[in-house]
């Protein structure tokens, strides 16, 4: 395989999720500024979810039907000009209403660059790609906050926004680089997407998920899986500070520490690819991850804390390798925009309720006890997880048939 497109595609991953995590940090540093309210920063967190439920139903019948790399290209030039916007607005509701535009965008992006590099790489390679691409994205959770922090010093926080804008429109002069994968050919007319056509791409979905239950039940585990973590991180802050009585550098620290975690986690599937089979990953990840989790929970020293960090989030890239492996393989490209998002609704809903559901609960039994009840239930998950996954020889023969 020549790895020349993979490579750049990644170098434009990088790019932008370094810029993600500067402006991520940028931006809560100025609406806290701009208010003084710690509600007014979770309201950010609140629309990358609502953002995605605006798109979920319908986005996906044009990413299965438009030019993906003309679409990426356009996504990330829109949302620089978006981001670009946010640097020099001086009133909340606009720039909530811009970041939920960007956010929009962002999960189009997201579910568009997935079919394309499920198209762009052959299924043999995915595994090394996967584990390839969540290096990167880990190490631009080390490498992100390190240089906001340096531009919040030299700078101001609309800097670093600015900055943000900026490596959109790097990755986007990347993305010009690919290779095209959707040549329109000459006698091709393109179908409208209507009502109709969204409804009826729906039944599509449906017919794909019932005819190939096992699939389709993996996923939804993993969308739990998904559920569970938005839940848990929710109180991260609250229960290291709160009830470990860690300070806010020790915490920050600890972050480190786990995306230290990530790095490793994603070499060495890098490193393994050809051997470690794709059950294995998702088995493991699923159960180890909320072992971390737990360690964490009956931490009594930054010691055993900064270890049970180290374990959740290692294991973690085990898991979302291996996930996204395994239904790169399984969902046919054709109808995967549109597979991903109509399920990926689906966990999002999951992820407002059970965030909300955790902070009333938390605010009720206190944060330790709904932080141990919810690590024990998501190692339940994770061991179930682990018996649907492991040992099903004949799923993962086919493995790389796509």
């Amino acid at each position: 395989m020549n790895w020349k497109a993979p490579f750049l595609l990644l170098v434009g991953v990088g790019i932008s999720n370094i810029g993600a995590w500067v402006y991520l940090l940028a931006l809560n540093i100025l609406v806290f500024t701009m208010t003084g309210s710690p509600f007014a920063v979770a309201v950010l967190y609140m629309l990358i979810p609502l953002a995605s439920l605006a798109t979920d139903v319908w986005a996906g019948s044009f990413i299965d039907r438009l030019n993906k790399r003309t679409m990426m290209i356009g996504l990330d030039v829109v949302r620089a000009g978006l981001i670009l916007c946010v640097a020099f607005v001086d009133s909340l509701v606009v720039i909530y209403v811009l970041v939920f535009l960007i956010n929009m965008a962002s999960s189009i992006f997201e579910s568009t660059s997935l079919v394309y590099m499920t198209k762009l790489v052959p299924g043999e390679n995915r595994q090394r790609f996967n584990s390839l691409r969540n290096f990167i994205q880990s190490s631009g959770f080390i490498i992100g906050p390190s240089v906001a922090g340096i531009l919040f010093v030299v700078s101001s926080p609309e800097t670093a926004i600015v900055v943000n804008a900026v490596a959109l429109l790097v990755s986007a002069f990347i993305i010009i680089l690919l290779p095209d994968l959707d040549p329109r050919k000459e006698d091709e007319v393109f179908e409208r997407v209507t009502f109709a056509v969204v409804k009826e791409d729906l039944r599509t979905v449906l017919a794909f998920g019932r005819s190939n239950g096992y699939v389709t039940w993996v996923y939804v585990l993993f969308g739990m899986f998904g559920v569970f973590l938005a839940g848990i991180d929710s109180l991260e802050v609250a229960f290291a500070t709160s009830v470990l009585l860690f300070s806010e550098s020790a915490y920050g620290f600890l972050v480190g520490i786990a995306g230290l975690g990530m790095v490793v986690g994603s070499l060495v599937n890098a490193g393994f690819a050809a051997r470690l089979r794709v059950s294995v990953l998702m088995g493991v990840g699923a159960v180890v991850t909320p072992v971390g989790y737990l360690v964490f929970a009956f931490a009594e020293s930054f010691l055993v804390a900064a270890i049970g960090f180290f374990v959740l989030t290692f294991a973690m890239t085990f898991a979302h390798v291996g996930f996204l492996t395994f239904y790169q393989a399984r969902i046919p490209v054709e109808i995967l925009g549109r597979f991903t998002n109509l399920v990926g609704m689906i966990e999002a809903v999951g992820a407002i309720v059970v965030v909300f559901g955790v902070g009333v609960l938390a605010e009720w039994l206190g944060i330790r006890a709904v932080y141990v009840g919810s690590s024990v239930a998501f190692l339940a998950l994770g061991v179930y997880v682990c018996r649907v996954v492991i040992g099903v020889r004949e799923e993962e023969r086919v493995r790389v048939s796509a």
